[in-house]
């Protein structure tokens, strides 16, 4: 089970590689028990789209890093809610724009409201599936407002180095409450 909690963040600016997807693409990961990563009959991007990042050393690349090593996966740019297609961007928060060397995309998540998930320590990527799963299940009851799908992501940072036993945040965008005034 995980942990939830309500949260406001500030715009974060990240800088990174992205790819264009659906969950039509990715659900084998989910749906099948005995799906294993690099098999030929993936249907993931997001899969070699995290390989190109580790590989490639896209994240040393990225200048004006905040937090070098932390790493933020984003699902934006939603068709619809999360079984229609979306962007998958990878990358680091960065304190500017400027600079960056060409192939290097960005993203900004917005201000807002979020859902924050925190998973208890599990292999990877049994971590994260579960995650997902739990937050597919969840209502806008739990979450505590509808979800926004502008920008949800899962951010890995020195609790994801023992990739067998990995925590992550995961934070949900969820709308604004509006505020009743007595």
């Amino acid at each position: 089970m995980m942990q939830l909690q309500h949260t406001n963040l500030n715009e974060i600016k990240l800088a990174g590689i992205h790819v264009q997807t659906s969950y039509m693409n990715e659900s084998k990961v989910y749906e099948d028990p005995n799906f294993a990563y690099g098999s030929p009959n993936e249907t993931s991007k997001i899969t070699p789209c995290v390989m190109k990042y580790f590989h490639e050393g896209v994240g040393e690349q990225i200048s004006n890093r905040l937090n070098p090593g932390k790493i933020f996966c984003v699902y934006t740019d939603y068709e619809s809610d999360y079984r229609g297609a979306y962007k998958y961007f990878i990358g680091e928060e960065v304190s500017s724009f400027e600079n960056l060397p060409d192939g290097i995309s960005t993203h900004t998540i917005p201000a807002q409201k979020y859902a924050k998930f925190t998973t208890d320590p599990g292999p990877m990527p049994s971590v994260i599936i579960d995650a997902w799963k739990e937050i597919w299940k969840t209502s806008n009851e739990q979450f505590g407002a509808p979800r926004e799908y502008h920008s949800d992501f899962e951010v890995y940072d020195e609790r994801a180095a023992d990739h067998a036993n990995v925590i992550v945040d995961l934070f949900i965008g969820i709308q604004q409450k509006a505020s009743i005034i007595d």
